[in-house]
């Protein structure tokens, strides 16, 4: 369930991309429609892959508390027997 909510959403932002205006266009976080924050969007989405990255990474250490093993992310993983 979890993972088929994930392929939709970055379905979403695939599109959302490719929507896009080449360029420097900014982007603009608002509260209460107030700009709060202003960075070009390419710094914005290369910090939303960061951090994504990150989540995956927490992902494989909870995954290795609980005894699991872990899938492969960036390539084969330890757990992996053909790993090595």
């Amino acid at each position: 369930m979890l993972v088929a909510e994930l392929d939709r959403e970055a379905e979403r932002s695939r599109q959302a991309l490719e929507q896009m205006p080449e360029g420097k266009a900014e982007w603009k976080l608002l509260v209460a429609g107030r700009v709060v924050q202003e960075l070009p969007r390419h710094i914005v989405m290369r910090g939303a892959l960061n951090h994504l990255a990150h989540h995956r990474g927490q992902m494989t250490v909870y995954l290795r508390l609980l005894g699991a093993t872990v899938p492969a992310i960036y390539g084969p993983s330890a757990d992996d027997k053909n790993f090595g």
